[in-house]
């Protein structure tokens, strides 16, 4: 192919032949989606309709979940989709489309937790000025701020890849790569071939930087604390640390396999390693943060008892109870 206007779609190898296997394959993801999805969203509702938790934190985890929703709906109604393919084909725009969201999305998970790390931060050093430093209106600039940073990361990453004359179509993946498309150039600048580097270096060093400061300032606080406020720290803060090193995780594998040549790993473990970051956060996040906390757990049962009907005595012991410890 001489130029760019030759390719008008991508086949995406990774998918290869699944046979028969293919029913099964479109139903766990669809299966494992839908479940991402309902989590999540369930999440946002009892955040939304109970004003307890209409709190900077949990503002921030709602934003959080919306994300993980996104994030999953650039990737798995395309692998449903190819299922049933026998090209494996994706037009240019809605590779580009995916490609663009992903990033996007990938961007404010790390820009996210860095917000949460200094509303931690502010909650634990400065918990006097907390309410007047964390405000609602704060909070929501903050959000805007994150999505706007993530947009820009992923403008200036696609910048590399729109005007590139291509020479081939096959992306060996079973999603659209920046990489792997820069490597389809008929030529390829140093610039180019380290774009993904330097987005990588925007969206996740920049905030893990502030995280690590915001963390360090927390950790100096608390060893100069009484025991029980350490053991609240820490359980604050733990959900976070463990999420970020998933994400580390799973960003570890993407860049290891676009960059080094793994034809010694098995396909099927490949293609499972490059999208384990967009399988396994979606569903890690509900349950760290959301259902494993005390407020919004509490928050659940008395949202699902409310729309029970026909309450037991043990049921509406438990509600008033609950209702009591919360004041």
């Amino acid at each position: 192919m001489e130029n760019s206007t030759e390719v008008v779609s991508f086949v995406l190898a990774a998918y290869g032949n699944t046979g028969e296997f293919k029913y099964l394959y479109f139903t766990i993801m669809l299966l494992w989606y839908l479940f991402i999805c309902v989590a999540n969203t369930f999440l946002i509702m009892v955040i939304f309709l109970d004003k307890r938790l209409h709190e900077p934190m949990y503002i921030l985890l709602c934003n959080l979940f919306v994300n993980e929703i996104g994030g999953s709906t650039a990737l798995y109604p395309l692998l449903m989709s190819q299922m049933f393919s026998d090209t494996h084909e994706v037009t240019l725009p809605w590779c580009f489309l995916q490609m663009c969201y992903l990033y996007i999305c990938g961007s404010v998970e790390f820009c996210s937790f860095a917000a949460m790390a200094y509303d931690r931060y502010v909650a634990i050093c400065c918990p006097l000025h907390y309410n007047v430093i964390m405000n609602t209106g704060r909070v929501a600039i903050i959000i805007l701020l994150v999505w706007m940073y993530s947009f820009v990361n992923c403008m200036f990453a696609f910048s590399f890849v729109i005007r590139l004359k291509l020479c081939g179509n096959v992306i060996d993946r079973v999603f659209c790569d920046h990489h792997l498309i820069i490597k389809l150039a008929c030529t390829v600048s140093i610039l180019n071939s380290i774009s993904d580097l330097l987005f990588a270096f925007v969206t996740m060093v920049m905030p893990f930087s502030l995280i690590s400061v915001s963390y360090m300032k927390i950790l100096a606080v608390c060893l100069n604390t009484t025991k029980d406020n350490k053991q609240k720290a820490i359980s604050t803060c733990t959900p976070q640390i463990i999420s970020l090193s998933n994400m580390f995780v799973g960003c570890i594998f993407h860049f290891v396999d676009t960059r080094i040549d793994t034809a010694y790993v098995p396909d099927k473990v490949r293609i499972i390693l490059s999208v384990y970051l967009l399988i396994c956060q979606p569903v890690i996040t509900p349950f760290m943060y959301g259902f494993n906390q005390t407020n919004i757990r509490q928050s659940c049962k008395r949202f699902l008892l409310l729309k029970n009907k026909s309450f037991s005595p043990w049921r509406k012991s438990l509600y008033e109870r609950d209702i009591h410890q919360m004041g």
